[in-house]
């Protein structure tokens, strides 16, 4: 991503250094929280009414009842309840700072074909976005390049690899935690009409003319992953040079790492599914709007949803206006395995919400909760590490006085990587700064 240098140096006149690990307890230390109510998440396991959490060298070692070792940090957390960190399934933190300015934003790169992309390249550690979302109980998350403004859309092609990291660190290294998670592809969609020079509307063009482009698109796009085939075969053999674009492609068409599907109309996911599975794919759909439409499909198939915010209006006119407010449940309900993503970076601190939105139209609590949490882990194959709260896993944990869904629930303490990292942000210092103005008389 050529214009990360650019980003870099804008940003870093942009921001204050609070992004990074200021006020953190370092790692290797030992750190209790005592007497809070845990919510493991563990299938079957009731909440642990009062007990403690010993965190050594970046890990859960203990739970239960559990002293604290000599010279350990202790965490009161009485009358306060503990849970996994939160993940963002689908995000661009640190991919953008400030959408009007360009110099500050690296999602795209030019071409419609560049899996060798890594998000992680283009991460800025400082962007004031994470200690933002940080603050509301967002300790990691996946961030994928591409075009996915409106939960995903605009435009078509593999945009590149999806990164995991720690919503904290001086710098990426220090966040990563998978720099290649999934292969970002936006699935075409038959377009009739297109915008022309000045934002002004052509005029629509015939569907089969449309459909015809939506097949090549397509076709183009099986040619580029059965030529990845070839190669690995070629280059197993030790014939053919090295293709950085088409060894990238290895681990999708392996099955090692899953292909994540930008799709919203019915007739798209349809189309991917048969793609995906003719071909042995992984696949994960992103944003599935009419995903409702094809649950059936999606169930037999074993084919994971991850939706886009619910706290929005329906993409066509005609539908009812709480679509987007049902959908997760009744993905749920039909046996689709679903999660819950943002697709965005400054509004990734409403996660929570989103998922806490869907549990008034249908979701269940505990279902939304793993949404966030447990099931993305899952689904990005780190489920031995991350989304429950149990012996041996990395210790990203926040403390809240409440259920994490609802808005008026606090944030208490946030750790990363087994380190308490500090609650400050951009948003807070606003709203300390503008608390404290002079008044005029009289006011």
């Amino acid at each position: 991503m050529t214009r990360g240098l650019r980003f870099a140096a804008v940003a870093a006149l942009a921001v204050l250094p609070a992004a990074g690990r200021q006020g953190s307890q370092e790692a290797s230390d030992d750190i209790l929280i005592r007497g809070a109510r845990i919510h493991t998440l563990v299938e079957g396991e009731a909440p642990i009414e009062s007990g403690s959490i010993l965190i050594r060298d970046g890990r859960i070692v203990d739970i239960g009842d559990v002293e604290a070792p000599p010279g350990a940090s202790v965490v009161d957390g009485s009358g306060l309840d503990v849970y996994p960190g939160i993940m963002d399934s689908v995000s661009q933190l640190g991919l953008t700072e400030i959408g009007s300015v360009s110099a500050t934003v690296d999602t795209t790169e030019l071409g419609e074909m560049n899996p060798h992309l890594r998000a992680a390249t283009a991460i800025h550690p400082s962007s004031e976005h994470l200690p933002v979302a940080r603050a509301n109980g967002i300790t990691h998350a996946v961030v994928a390049p591409g075009r996915l403004g409106g939960f995903g859309g605009g435009g078509s092609g593999i945009s590149g690899q999806a990164s995991i990291v720690h919503l904290d660190g001086w710098t990426v290294e220090e966040m990563d935690i998978r720099a290649s998670a999934g292969m970002v592809l936006a699935w075409p969609s038959p377009r009739t009409r297109s915008s022309g020079f000045g934002g002004g509307r052509r005029p629509p063009r015939p569907f089969e003319e449309a459909k015809e482009e939506y097949d090549r698109e397509i076709r183009e796009l099986g040619e580029v992953l059965d030529a990845a085939g070839r190669y690995a075969e070629a280059a197993e053999a030790g014939a053919v040079s090295r293709d950085v674009r088409l060894e990238s492609l290895g681990p999708v068409i392996r099955g090692e790492t899953p292909l994540l599907v930008i799709a919203q109309g019915a007739r798209e996911i349809r189309d991917a599914v048969a793609f995906s599975d003719a071909r042995g794919l992984r696949m994960i759909l992103l944003g599935g709007a009419e995903s409702w439409k094809v649950k059936e499909l999606l169930a037999e198939q074993g084919i994971p949803v991850i939706l886009g915010p619910t706290q929005r209006l329906p993409r066509e006119e005609d539908l009812p206006y709480d679509r987007p407010f049902t959908l997760p449940g009744e993905l749920h309900e039909a046996g689709v395995t679903v999660a819950f993503a943002t697709f965005g970076s400054s509004n990734s601190r409403l996660l929570p919400y989103e998922a806490g939105h869907a549990v008034g139209y249908g979701m269940p609590r505990e279902e939304a909760v793993r949404a966030i949490t447990t099931i993305p882990a899952q689904l990005f194959g780190l489920g031995d590490d991350f989304g429950t709260i149990e012996e041996g896993k990395v210790a990203n944990l926040i403390v809240v006085n409440g259920d994490p869904l609802e808005i008026r629930t606090e944030v208490r303490h946030v750790f990363v990587n087994g380190a308490e990292v500090s609650l400050d942000n951009r948003h807070l210092r606003l709203y300390e700064t503008y608390r404290s103005r002079p008044r005029p008389e009289g006011h």
